[in-house]
């Protein structure tokens, strides 16, 4: 089944516009966009970062793992939309105050920046320490927020999360989109039409205690599959608590499994191997991931001391999704879906341990 595409508007997710808090105490706001290349199984993850007290800095993890990370030091130079996905920071740059600009208009004006919208994304990045060098420009055609695409979008976290009380805040902004243009990495020209694409943000005081995602949208013969789990050890006012969903959009439908509407177990290892489990009283789901032949990537995180690698990450698991629902209380099974473009991550302390929510 071909993807039904639709507009940004309609499928802009709740949270899609700044959360930044000018208090005095830390606080960070985080985007993540990623392309996926299925063909030559080249992945390009962008990582932004905002935070107080400090700059800002662009993250990107690129084919076979590679990384390149660039600071903004200068947070006076970003700028961010209150009320839709929009956001940019430049290091270099002709003009002095930081906009949006028309994409011709900001590579004649910007040497070193970046600018993303829920429909376009562009940007140059050198790193003189390591000589990495990056350039994009791509358009974005949403196809999946967060929830039913016939309905009002959803919150990740559901409606609590507008009361501010989760430490840190998540939100996938886009669990599936059509990506068309060019990326410029290490010298290779890559260029694409309607690759899939996803992104998502995080805000608030630093990243969990200990969290782990897994994330799919370029699975083998499905084009309109898309996965997004995760789980974390999260500040709930002032306690701490244990949380994992599964959210899958397929054929124009969404199923979620969530904290208040299902059962969710799992199994993380330190590193290179992931399960999860989850029932609720239409389907089940079951995901298995493995990253073991992998090395990984030790990426930067917000904490509480600003951003560390406390984070391993690798764009190239082989993941198996296995979806049923339930007819009169027996599963049929729905689909089983394979892919080796897994996004898979592992972050926060406490590692030396497989993880076991039974």
């Amino acid at each position: 089944m071909t993807p039904t595409l639709r507009t940004a508007a309609s499928l802009q997710t709740p949270h899609s516009g700044s959360h930044w808090n000018p208090s005095k105490r830390h606080f960070f706001e985080g985007w993540y966009q990623r392309v996926t290349l299925p063909e030559g199984g080249h992945t390009f993850a962008f990582m932004y970062s905002i935070q107080t007290p400090g700059g800002g800095a662009a993250q990107i993890l690129g084919p076979n793992d590679d990384y390149l990370c660039r600071t903004f030091p200068d947070r006076q130079r970003f700028w961010v939309w209150s009320d839709a996905l929009g956001l940019g920071h430049w290091r270099k740059a002709e003009l002095q105050e930081p906009r949006y600009l028309n994409p011709p208009f900001f590579d004649q004006q910007v040497q070193e920046g970046y600018q993303m919208t829920a429909t376009w994304h562009q940007g140059t990045l050198h790193d003189p320490g390591s000589e990495h060098e990056a350039r994009w420009q791509y358009a974005i055609q949403p196809v999946y927020g967060w929830g039913s695409p016939q309905g009002k979008q959803q919150s990740t976290a559901g409606w609590m999360s507008h009361l501010q009380i989760f430490e840190p805040g998540w939100q996938i902004l886009m669990a599936h989109g059509l990506a068309t243009g060019w990326i410029e990495w290490q010298g290779d020209r890559y260029e694409f039409t309607q690759a899939p694409t996803y992104s998502e943000k995080n805000w608030g005081g630093a990243f969990p205690q200990k969290w782990f995602w897994i994330n799919c949208n370029a699975f083998a013969h499905e084009p309109d599959l898309t996965l997004t789990a995760g789980g974390g050890r999260r500040q709930v006012l002032g306690w701490m608590e244990s949380v994992a969903m599964v959210g899958v959009h397929y054929q124009g439908n969404f199923y979620e499994f969530v904290p208040w509407n299902a059962e969710v177990q799992w199994e993380i290892h330190p590193w290179g191997y992931w399960h999860m489990y989850a029932r609720c009283d239409r389907s089940i789901v079951e995901l298995t991931a493995t990253a073991i032949d992998l090395p990984g990537t030790l990426i930067r995180a917000p904490t509480q001391t600003g951003l560390e690698f406390v984070c391993r990450d690798t764009t190239k698991g082989h993941l198996i999704l296995k979806l049923w629902q339930l007819q009169a209380g027996k599963p049929q099974l729905l689909l089983e879906a394979e892919s080796h473009c897994g996004c898979l991550e592992v972050g926060g302390g406490s590692w030396n341990q497989v993880w076991i929510k039974a």
